[in-house]
């Protein structure tokens, strides 16, 4: 399923029980249709249709919301190899990390945000009536080292934009990681009929604003003193490339 895909369902429990996955990333079946009492002949009829409409999944016995972000890409840099794929709702606790040791080494406050919200809703990738929520992972060895994460708003004069945040662990910075996931993330974002990707960053993350025009992004603004940042005021650069 892509994102730009309207949500019809053609039924009120169908709707039911894809909202209730969608809100919590990955379920038991029997716990969905537990919760939601619907009885199991119906609740199988429903998923069935769900998964053959290509909204939902059951992967490792769980139901999740079906997502088309491609395959598990793998690169090989120096002495480090490493993996760049859709991340899935087990990684949460690995992004939250990662983003906030990034947002606090460069002051990312875009960033920082994000790992408050997922953190807080216990869901990662979301699709909805409201909004829309992707995560790309870079991995070596099966552990979260970088992310690129998409946010898009399903408000129709908004539909062609989506916000964006990347970031790699100082460790693994200097392989292209990076890169990679900020393209795939475009890569993504293109194909979902996104037109515009934007973020904004302090004007004191310069490793963050340089990295950005070197991928073709522009600055569009500048919010005087918008950010105060160990008690100084600081510039946001608001920063945007067109697909």
């Amino acid at each position: 399923m892509e994102f730009s895909e309207s949500l019809e369902f053609g039924h009120a429990d169908r709707k039911k029980i894809y909202e209730h996955v969608e809100r919590h990333g990955a379920v038991d079946p029997d716990a969905v249709q537990g919760h939601l009492g619907i009885d199991p002949s119906g609740f199988r009829h429903h998923v069935a249709i769900l998964k053959r409409d290509g909204r939902l999944d059951e992967v490792d016995g769980k139901l999740r919301v079906t997502i088309d972000a491609g395959a598990e890409e793998e690169y090989v840099s120096a002495d480090l190899e490493f993996h760049i794929r859709p991340a899935r709702q087990e990684d949460l606790s690995g992004i939250v990390g990662a983003i906030r040791q990034v947002a606090e080494e460069r002051t990312y406050i875009e960033a920082e945000s994000v790992a408050d919200e997922i953190d807080h809703e216990e869901t990662l990738l979301r699709h909805n009536e409201l909004e829309s929520r992707m995560f790309f992972v870079a991995t070596v060895d099966d552990e979260v080292v970088g992310w690129v994460h998409l946010h898009a708003p399903e408000l129709e004069k908004l539909s062609h934009t989506a916000e964006l945040t990347v970031g790699v662990l100082e460790g693994y910075r200097g392989h292209g990681i990076g890169s990679h996931l900020l393209a795939r993330g475009l890569e993504w974002a293109g194909s979902n009929d996104f037109e515009k990707v934007y973020q904004s960053v302090p004007s004191t993350n310069e490793e963050a604003i340089e990295f950005l025009e070197e991928n073709d992004w522009k600055t569009e603004a500048v919010r005087e003193d918008h950010y105060k940042l160990g008690g100084r005021y600081v510039d946001e650069v608001m920063m945007a490339v067109e697909l």
